[in-house]
């Protein structure tokens, strides 16, 4: 059975290859690590990208954290034992054109001893997704995004992409503005074992989901990267990044339990774009980009 040893070692690997590959693709922007220990126990590898050709400010970050669940949280996995263990990576990129997308991803895993006592097994699950926030949505990228994750999904398990491409569009989701945040993706978490699903094919699947971002994102990038765009594209690029901001300081699980359970600031809040505009009543042009974007932020679009 893979130890939670092995899962925070193959999460660290991919994070070396997502920075190197991301790095490449930019041409100019470096990462820059920090490490940090979260007191308490356990910590990570931050690591941040700004100011490249491509990318205006990006984060790849690494944890791997211990020690006891505060009672909030306790409360909000609806669990009773006190020592946790979780490992995951997370990744959120915002670039300065608006013609590309920001893109999010995270993949974890969460562990705590059982409460039937030594020598049972521990209470375990992996989560994790990916999703697409298109500033503009461009139909032939949102197929794409979609087709090659129903891809990666198809190969573990049947109903995989069907299932979590739902649950994505349920999470990712601005109640108070009533649309999506952006084009969804797909979205997952506690995740177990089954007859059919062993915890090793879990592990797979949720690296083969992490190694699916370098060519997923590469693409998207090298299809906009060149466009020519205006400042109104880029002022509506600003004001679709507040609803992002909205949305990971509103409603994110991870950005609420980083926060309760002591993590590091700036690694918690590194999605939080560089730029953003909040515009009193914002209204978009009749018949505009703009306003095919907003009627496309919508649960339920089948993309596939």
């Amino acid at each position: 059975m893979i130890s939670k040893e092995n899962i925070a070692t193959g999460y660290q690997q991919i994070q070396d290859e997502i920075c190197a590959a991301l790095e490449s693709l930019d041409g100019k922007g470096h990462f820059e690590e920090e490490k940090w220990e979260r007191d308490g126990g356990g910590g990570g590898r931050t690591r941040i990208i700004q100011k490249g050709n491509i990318f205006e400010k990006g984060g790849v970050n690494f944890s791997a954290v211990h020690g006891q669940l505060p009672e909030s949280i306790k409360k909000a996995l609806k669990v009773e034992q006190d020592d946790f263990f979780a490992t995951g990576i997370s990744i959120v990129i915002h670039p300065n054109h608006p013609m590309v997308p920001i893109i999010h991803m995270n993949i974890r895993y969460f562990e705590m001893p059982s409460s039937f006592g030594a020598g049972s097994e521990p209470v375990r699950w992996f989560g994790g997704g990916i999703d697409l926030t298109p500033h503009y949505v461009i139909a032939d990228d949102a197929r794409y995004f979609h087709a090659y994750l129903k891809s990666v999904c198809d190969k573990f398990y049947p109903d995989f992409y069907h299932r979590f491409k739902l649950w994505a569009d349920d999470y990712f989701f601005i109640k108070h503005r009533n649309e999506t945040r952006g084009i969804g993706g797909i979205f997952y978490d506690r995740l177990t074992a089954s007859d059919d699903l062993t915890w090793d094919a879990i592990f797979e699947f949720s690296k083969a989901l992490g190694r699916s971002f370098i060519p997923i994102y590469t693409e998207l990038v090298n299809r906009n990267r060149e466009k020519e765009f205006t400042e109104e594209q880029q002022f509506w690029q600003y004001q679709r990044r507040s609803r992002y901001t909205e949305f990971n300081l509103v409603y994110d699980a991870g950005t609420k339990f980083g926060l309760e359970t002591n993590g590091r600031i700036e690694s918690i809040l590194m999605s939080l774009p560089p730029t953003a505009k909040w515009v009193y009543n914002y209204k978009a042009e009749p018949g505009s980009e703009e306003e095919q974007t907003l009627s496309l932020l919508k649960k339920g679009i089948n993309w596939v």
